[in-house]
């Protein structure tokens, strides 16, 4: 990779059920989740064609083959989230049996992704951990991370990057990314309303948020002397989440213009615009989504041939930012 050239950087964040049971009721996903599963293997497909680079952080509980191996499988020390509904293992416990094992396992998706060229399989947390939920020890977490370490490499994936679930973390935990040799690390955008202080002005921050998605309120281009390093992993800013599934065609349109006008300027001042969203997200509507996605690859495509612009793996672009 060139360090003078724009760059695209898509990380997808790969939970399937464990990313969301604590607000859904299982078995009325099963249809959605169903598509997600068929489309994973488009996405590689996809991406493969056309030589676009893309991280998939991915819940290790993903990688389990069954409930059995799940069972045998699990961190000496366990979260004990205040909030019950967030505790992964009692879900797990409950709906095992009653809910389709594709909802939770996707060893089989996660050799695709493997197999595919250009693609990095990072870590979302083994369980879908949340670092700054009250009962979330660094002890569980540093238990958490070293599970999917050692899950990942009995598929021989060696975890280079990490996607904190909902960016919940300290500098504590950064440390013990290190710990675990993760080298990269997703950060929120750097703007006020997508910072990691909940507890301040919710309401507001998510109108922006939602906001920003369809109209220029924030610029989420930014240039590599923005990446940060602390305990020797580098923090990579998200620039927008991705929405190719609004409500309406206006919503699409006005997304789509938002994220090609910020690629664009990405592309002409060398600079990075890192893309991220959920795999599920495009489980409504499924076909709708791929052909969203098709028009942006070939916005991209447009920009590589006129300006050079690159497409990275969250690793990749760790490696660049360590050499310079």
């Amino acid at each position: 990779m060139k360090t003078n050239k724009g760059t695209l950087v898509i990380s997808l964040d790969f939970e399937l059920i464990w990313g969301v049971f604590d607000h859904i009721e299982p078995l009325s996903k099963v249809n959605y989740f169903a598509n997600t599963r068929k489309l994973v293997p488009q996405l590689c497909q996809l991406f493969a064609d056309n030589h676009i680079a893309a991280t998939w952080a991915t819940v290790g509980m993903l990688m389990h083959e069954n409930w059995e191996d799940w069972l045998a499988y699990q961190p000496v020390v366990k979260p004990d989230y205040k909030n019950k509904l967030l505790n992964p293992y009692n879900f797990g416990v409950q709906h095992k049996g009653t809910v389709p094992e594709s909802l939770f396992f996707a060893p089989d998706l996660v050799r695709t992704i493997q197999k595919t060229p250009f693609q990095e399989i990072a870590t979302h947390t083994y369980s879908h951990y949340y670092c700054l939920e009250k009962g979330g020890s660094l002890e569980a977490f540093d238990a958490d991370l070293g599970n999917a370490v050692k899950l990942a490499q009995r598929l021989n994936v060696s975890l280079k990057s990490l996607v904190f679930p909902r960016n919940q973390y300290t500098k504590n935990h950064i440390q013990l990314c290190a710990k675990w040799g993760i080298e990269s690390v997703r950060t929120n955008p750097n703007i006020w309303f997508w910072d990691n202080e909940y507890t301040k002005n919710p309401l507001l921050k998510k109108v922006f948020r939602t906001g920003d998605a369809y109209v220029p309120i924030a610029d989420m281009v930014y240039s590599s002397n923005q990446i940060k390093r602390d305990e020797g992993v580098v923090l990579q800013p998200a620039s927008r989440f991705y929405r190719p599934f609004g409500s309406s065609q206006v919503q699409r349109l006005l997304h789509r213009k938002r994220v090609f006008n910020e690629m664009t300027v990405a592309a002409k001042n060398n600079n990075i615009y890192h893309l991220w969203w959920h795999p599920h997200n495009f489980g409504n509507e499924p076909k709708t989504c791929l052909q969203e996605l098709k028009l942006l690859i070939n916005h991209f495509l447009k920009l590589q041939a006129e300006y050079g612009m690159q497409s990275s793996t969250m690793v990749q672009m760790a490696e660049v930012h360590n050499r310079v």
